[in-house]
């Protein structure tokens, strides 16, 4: 399956974003989906993830009540609402897929096989 993260851009604090995870190839609801950020100096972290089927899903502490994960199985994306942007917020977001993650390690970058490219926001106070 190939990836296509797009929707970055550069906000205030406060602000909304919404970023996109088109998948072509594959289905992608046939896929345990994650998004990942990794801002400069850091390691790439968890930001919040689907279960395969979309059934479940897993945000990382930072952004839970902030940020949404949905996906639109008619146009075989998956998607990531950004409300209440802060600047520490500020990475390149990539989005990643695999097909026998289970729930439980839907935070692990490593197993994901498929990753798009990145797509950078950045949040200025």
């Amino acid at each position: 399956v190939q990836l296509q993260a797009s929707g970055g851009g550069s906000v205030q604090a406060g602000d909304s974003l919404r970023l996109s995870c088109a998948a072509s190839g594959r289905t992608l609801s046939r896929y345990a989906v994650g998004w990942f950020r990794q801002a400069p100096g850091k390691e790439r972290e968890f930001v919040a993830g689907y279960s395969r089927g979309g059934s479940s899903t897993l945000y990382a502490d930072s952004v839970k009540g902030r940020f949404i994960i949905s996906r639109d199985n008619a146009k075989n994306t998956v998607y990531l609402q950004m409300n209440s942007l802060k600047p520490e917020d500020t990475a390149v977001y990539y989005c990643a897929a695999d097909g026998s993650i289970i729930l439980s390690s839907l935070r692990d970058a490593v197993q994901y096989d498929y990753w798009g490219q990145g797509t950078q926001v950045t949040v200025s106070s």
